[in-house]
């Protein structure tokens, strides 16, 4: 039976994308080879405990949420997580998977839903993604954008307009905070009419930048 790095498991609030607000499970595997300017997980990057499959199913049982989220650091880094999101998914959760588009999604259970960060310039890290991933997304799915700057909100609108994004997904944007204000991002959206959803860290909002939360 595969085991995995895992940093920490956690009952919360999603603070992100279509289901924010709603209480879940949160498994945070460790490890990401990217290295994202405004990343706020770096904790995630080294360590963790290796815990096999039963252990975390168990774990996640016991929180009792009804949805659960496999998150990193970048959780497709480690191959097992493919193993994991069906093992999930078989127990009757309702999954999804936040991951940096860098890596390969194709493999990805069609129950789980892809919460997809296309990565901007003002990453750091535009260079790594994987373009072909958008031809695996489905209604369901998700993609984001975290904009530094309005440079970067330019960038992905053309995106989302170049590619048709809003047609195949719901597509998110984020400020990424301080760098770009929440409100100031609003006003570019409704400026330019972007059909894109805004999304604030309800999580931060609420408890700040507490690790586990």
């Amino acid at each position: 039976m595969p085991a995995l790095r895992v940093t920490e498991i956690f009952h919360s609030i999603q603070g992100e994308s279509l289901t924010a607000g709603e209480r879940t499970v949160f498994v945070r595997l460790t490890g990401c080879p990217l290295r994202c300017g405004y990343c706020d997980t770096a904790y995630a990057f080294k360590g963790g405990e290796w815990r096999s499959i039963p252990e975390i199913l168990a774990e996640v049982a016991r929180l009792k949420a009804p949805h659960v989220c496999v998150t990193g650091g970048e959780p497709l880094a480690q191959r097992a997580c493919l193993d994991l999101l069906t093992a999930l998914c078989d127990a009757g959760h309702v999954v999804s998977i936040e991951t940096s588009g860098a890596i390969d999604v194709c493999g990805v259970d069609p129950r789980v839903v892809k919460v997809l960060d296309l990565k901007t310039p003002g990453s750091g890290e535009q260079a790594r993604n994987l373009w072909s991933n958008l031809e695996h997304l489905s209604p369901a799915d998700q993609v984001k954008f975290v904009i530094c700057n309005e440079s970067d909100f330019r960038w992905a609108a053309d995106v989302v307009h170049e590619r048709n994004l809003n047609r195949c997904c719901t597509v998110l944007f984020s400020p990424a905070v301080p760098d770009c204000a929440p409100g100031e991002l609003a006003d570019w959206i409704l400026r330019d009419r972007l059909p894109v959803r805004l999304q604030l860290q309800l999580h931060k909002i609420l408890w700040g930048d507490s690790p586990g939360r």
